[in-house]
């Protein structure tokens, strides 16, 4: 009965100080962390590529709008336009708002507040001004979207601009004279 107990007390002994298992812990610990990392990594690239595929596209309408090679009669018309330069918005039209704004070169005041972006709680979404101003006049163009993360606690750990339904930001500014 005693050898029992001596074997007993060894296995415990190996069990607590033995070094198997170790990379499991290791393991445990790290992949949660880089998967972490993987992710957000992975989340950046896409809100980038986002980012700058909607100043694109609303770079190469806005040079059309300056030379007059474009004239959209209505803001859904430049809303298609940009959504068909900006290749990956899934449901573009319905997702995005563009506002256009003529800058008095007498005051330099540029619209106070924040970019108005779509609403995805409401089925009636904010009005913006949207002004095709007059020759020589400054515009100021401002696109905004809010599209969905792949990864849902990602946007809140990077501290992108969120909205209330979870979806993070995308948003362009252009500004152009109209010529004459």
């Amino acid at each position: 009965m005693f050898g029992a107990g001596k074997k007993l007390i060894r296995r415990l002994k190996g069990a607590a100080f033995g070094d198997e298992g170790n990379a499991t812990i290791e393991f445990v610990i790290l992949f949660p962390l880089i998967m972490f990392i993987f992710f957000s990594s992975f989340e950046v690239s896409i809100y980038l590529t986002r980012a700058v595929l909607l100043d694109r596209a609303l770079d190469l309408n806005v040079r059309l709008l300056r030379l007059g090679s474009l004239e959209p009669a209505t803001s859904e018309e430049l809303k298609a336009r940009v959504c068909e330069d900006a290749l990956i918005f899934a449901d573009c039209p319905n997702a995005i708002m563009i506002e256009l704004t003529e800058i008095s070169t007498a005051t330099w005041n540029l619209p106070a507040g924040n970019m108005v972006c779509v609403d995805r709680d409401e089925d009636i979404q904010p009005v913006v001004e949207f002004d095709f101003g007059g020759l020589n006049d400054l515009m100021l163009v401002r696109a905004c979207t809010v599209l969905d993360p792949f990864f849902g606690t990602t946007p809140y750990v990077m501290e992108l601009p969120v909205d209330d339904t979870g979806g993070y930001i995308v948003a362009a500014a252009s500004t152009f004279v109209n010529e004459p």
